[in-house]
């Protein structure tokens, strides 16, 4: 095989579920010729009750699927899986080259505001690993993190109600709890593959002056980095492909997923598979 035919492998992007097509899309965005391939757990989410041995079992399976459809790089667009699985993921998946959406954001949010105070937006699940706190500590131990967990989001951005009224009052309670004891966040990070869907109301809501970090952008200026430094970037010109797998609910996936990428998808659009 020759290495032309190498580079215009996909991206291959895996998420326990849907949320992880807003990191596709930052990646569309910014590439738009390279090939992606999404895969979602749908049927074992969420991943964030499960034992992190079963989430590293989940990760495995999945991100062998996408290695045996042929990828150059895999993207693990699920906050828990990169908090649990990545470097398990890394030492499987090797020597293909493996990006979490943790340490973008991390990275992202300290270099822009050295020796702030953070706020980590994320799950329960996200929370409780603390791999965002992690991160940003050991990336700049003079900073101030918090974590606040915005399980109420996550259904909005699923039920499309990511702007007015609704949005951002909730958006305004989540941030008042954060903000007890004086804490003003210099940053936002949007720990949630599901979050960028509401950074309008987030960033009405939002101190002044905050700076709201998208994982799913930063994530993909990092995929783009790679595929550079390697130099596996995609030969075509043209627009290249997207094509979508699911462990269940095509339909669902449609629905949902369709407002996350902000393109409709049909349920015929998405290929079942069963790991």
């Amino acid at each position: 095989m020759n290495a032309a035919t190498d580079n215009n492998l996909p991206i291959g992007i895996f998420d326990s579920g849907v949320g992880g097509l807003t990191v596709l899309q930052a990646i569309r965005s910014l590439l738009p010729t390279e090939n992606l391939l999404y895969l979602g757990d749908t049927a074992r989410l969420p991943y964030g009750t499960k034992s992190p041995a079963s989430i590293t079992r989940y990760a495995k399976q999945a991100t062998a699927m996408l290695q045996e459809r042929r990828i150059k790089l895999l993207v693990v667009a699920c906050n828990t899986a990169s908090a649990v699985a990545l470097g398990a993921l890394q030492e499987h998946m090797s020597p293909l080259p493996v990006i979490g959406v943790v340490e973008p954001g991390a990275s992202a949010a300290v270099t822009a505001r050295p020796g702030g105070a953070h706020l980590v937006l994320a799950t329960e699940a996200t929370v409780r690993l603390g791999a965002y706190r992690r991160a940003i500590e050991f990336l700049d131990p003079a900073a101030t993190v918090r974590e606040q967990a915005c399980e109420l989001l996550v259904a909005l951005a699923e039920e499309g109600w990511t702007q007015g009224d609704i949005a951002t009052s909730i958006v305004r309670r989540y941030l008042l709890e954060a903000g007890g004891n004086g804490f003003r966040p210099d940053s936002i990070i949007l720990g949630c593959t599901h979050f960028p869907l509401l950074s309008e109301a987030i960033q009405v809501a939002a101190p002044a002056g905050a700076l709201l970090v998208n994982s799913a952008s930063t994530t993909a200026a990092v995929v783009a980095g790679v595929l550079q430094s390697q130099g596996i970037c995609c030969d075509n010109d043209s627009s290249g492909g997207m094509h979508f797998l699911a462990t269940d609910g095509a339909t669902r996936f449609a629905r949902v997923g369709g407002q996350f990428l902000g393109q409709p998808l049909s349920p015929n659009d998405i290929e079942l598979v069963d790991l």
